[in-house]
């Protein structure tokens, strides 16, 4: 089992990811969210010049927000400065492109979008279509130094939808998934990606990466999920479940998906946004302040034990904590990815490292 480290992109708070370095996390994980954090590849050539052991990547970058060319190009860049040990996370825009009020980018153009990247990454020659013109594209001033195709930058693809993920068996290395997965669904996402990676004449290797975000709080003895230190660590992660669960329920027209477990705090939730004093046309900007970042004072009400169990993070004692990941890397996650509130992230990072990834 890997462990990674997923940071609020703050630029001047680069140094988080030398610290999860000097802690043991395997993999530092730089989101790309343009209009609540700063420029994730910017965050990423800091970090890549003041480490030497860590993996280094976007965790995720965005389809919808950058071309092809450009994405492929920024992360062969920081290849540059750290060789052979960054990783392009990518996806089609869940959060990014829903801060703007925008769907994320649909599943055929996504493909494509990574058909292009996974060329230029490996130095070929393509084909790339803007608009309604069709050029055949490289990248040029080889050996020079302004990028690096040389060692291999692996795609890991944000996927959960079919065709996202037999977009990531196509052109992917790897997949992440939002939250941890029953074995059963874990196995039927995998089974869809082999499907996409024989539509190419691709073989899913034992080596196709897999990574779950996540997030954890390792509790003290005795401490119960209702403490305070506990709704303060996962808070973020618990709420951006909602915000997540609202949008679906926009789009789909439904919200059949809620857990029993959780109707009520789901029901309170939605007669929250109900009072919200924003238009209903700009609403999205409220429903997502404090995503992932940290948790909005009058959301942590709805922080409770249920709703945390029901957002799939890794909390519990160490031992409880290490029988979870144990059980996910038998049916064959290979990461776990944290993302905890800025405002504790050292505290989260420290503790989970010294609790669980030296005990692992």
């Amino acid at each position: 089992m890997k462990f990674g480290a997923m940071v609020a992109t703050k630029i001047d708070d680069w140094q988080l990811l030398k610290e999860a370095e000097e802690l043991g996390y395997d993999h530092g994980w730089v989101p790309d969210s343009q209009m609540i954090w700063s420029d994730c590849y910017t965050v990423l050539a800091l970090a890549a010049q003041n480490t030497s052991r860590i993996r280094l990547g976007t965790g995720v970058a965005i389809a919808g927000t950058r071309i092809a060319p450009v994405t492929a190009h920024s992360i062969a860049s920081i290849n540059q400065l750290a060789p052979g040990r960054v990783f392009l996370g990518i996806g089609t825009g869940h959060t990014a492109m829903r801060v703007m009020g925008m769907n994320p980018v649909k599943p055929k153009a996504f493909r494509e979008y990574l058909r292009v990247v996974r060329g230029l990454l490996h130095g070929e020659e393509v084909e790339y279509t803007l608009g309604e013109d069709t050029r055949t594209i490289r990248f040029l001033h080889e050996g020079m130094g302004f990028v690096n195709t040389e060692q291999p930058v692996p795609i890991y693809v944000a996927a959960n939808g079919p065709l996202a993920l037999e977009a990531a068996g196509a052109y992917g290395d790897g997949r992440v998934s939002a939250g941890g997965e029953p074995e059963a669904v874990f196995r039927a996402n995998l089974d869809r990606a082999r499907l996409g990676a024989e539509s190419v004449d691709r073989e899913l290797t034992d080596d196709f990466h897999t990574a779950a975000l996540t997030f954890s709080c390792v509790l003290e003895p005795g401490e119960q999920l209702d403490s305070e230190r506990v709704v303060e660590q996962v808070g973020s992660m618990v709420t951006a479940s909602l915000h997540f669960w609202w949008e679906l329920a926009q789009l789909s027209g439904s919200d059949d998906f809620i857990r029993p477990e959780i109707r009520d705090v789901w029901d309170q939730y939605l007669a929250y946004v109900d009072t919200l004093q924003v238009p209903l046309e700009t609403r999205f900007q409220q429903i997502h302040n404090g995503h992932c970042t940290f948790m909005v004072d009058e959301e942590r009400r709805f922080v409770t034990p249920e709703m945390i169990r029901a957002s799939g993070g890794l909390v519990g004692e160490p031992d409880e904590i290490i029988d979870m990941l144990r059980e996910q890397e038998r049916m064959g996650l290979k990461e776990v990815t944290l993302l905890p509130p800025m405002a504790s992230a050292r505290e989260c990072f420290a503790d989970f490292a010294k609790h669980v990834i030296e005990r692992y």
